[in-house]
């Protein structure tokens, strides 16, 4: 309602132009003839003067309601490579009843993005999702990830159905040389 009471206390219907001594009869006016036919003249006015794009054939995703069976299984292995001190971490999902042609994803999620527990800046998180199966999640040290070749794989197994990603962390070069 583009209405305003002014300085003079009397209120003002701006799309009229038209004064009311009190609310009552600026309520009355907003459902009389004129204000609405004014309304209905804006209304066309705007429509006229920006047209409704048509959108691009953008095919909307839909959120998929499944119903989840449950975490899957997972084993988390901390290895240490012996020449270059590198820690590493391989995580392998199972992932027995996985919906037919679905391949798991992952991704890492930053310790402020989640809402789980309070946010620690020394920590980030790797994610695995699967349909039907509930998103895990893991608590990794937030130190860079080696993403150089050979360092950062992901394989997922059809056959076994079984997710592996295997991720090395940047060692610290000033503390290799001690």
């Amino acid at each position: 309602i583009a209405s305003c009471r002014n300085h003079l206390g009397s209120y003002e219907c701006k799309l009229c132009l038209t004064l009311h001594n009190n609310e009552g009869n600026y309520l009355a006016h907003t459902q009389g003839k004129r204000h609405q036919e004014n309304v209905a003249r804006r209304l066309a006015r705007e429509a006229r003067d920006n047209p409704v794009l048509p959108l691009a054939n953008k095919k909307k995703v839909g959120v998929r309601r499944t119903v989840k069976i449950g975490r899957p299984g997972y084993r988390v292995t901390k290895q240490m490579e012996p020449e270059t001190r590198q820690r590493s971490l391989l995580f392998e999902i199972d992932y027995p009843e996985i919906e037919e042609g679905l391949q798991p994803r992952h991704r890492f999620m930053s310790a402020y993005e989640q809402k789980v527990e309070a946010p620690d800046k020394d920590f980030q998180y790797i994610l695995f999702a699967a349909e039907p199966y509930e998103t895990v999640a893991f608590k990794v040290p937030n130190l860079e990830i080696d993403k150089s070749e050979g360092k950062f794989t992901s394989a997922w197994d059809e056959e076994k159905k079984v997710f592996t990603v295997q991720l090395f962390f940047k060692t610290d070069k000033s503390k290799l040389k001690s």
